[in-house]
């Protein structure tokens, strides 16, 4: 399995390219969560997870990502 370049829209993590495992088909995955997407948690807790969706190929081919909702605990707690 490779990777896929994708641009996240919305939320906390808006306007960020990152490389996510792709699907054999070469598409990113359906649903992802980002944790911290400006560096390091914040001490003393897990922090808050962000819910994105896959979208579509934007005009330069790369993926997109939309922002969904975010988990203020994070999204296993």
């Amino acid at each position: 399995m490779g990777e896929v370049s994708v641009r996240f829209v919305g939320g906390p993590a808006h306007g960020l390219l990152r490389e996510l495992p792709a699907d054999p088909d070469g598409a990113p995955p359906v649903r992802w969560i980002m944790r911290h997407p400006d560096g390091d948690p914040p001490p003393g807790g897990a922090g808050a997870d962000h819910l994105y969706a896959r979208e579509r190929r934007d005009g330069a081919g790369v993926w997109t990502m939309r922002f969904v909702h975010t988990y203020p605990v994070g999204a296993g707690e």
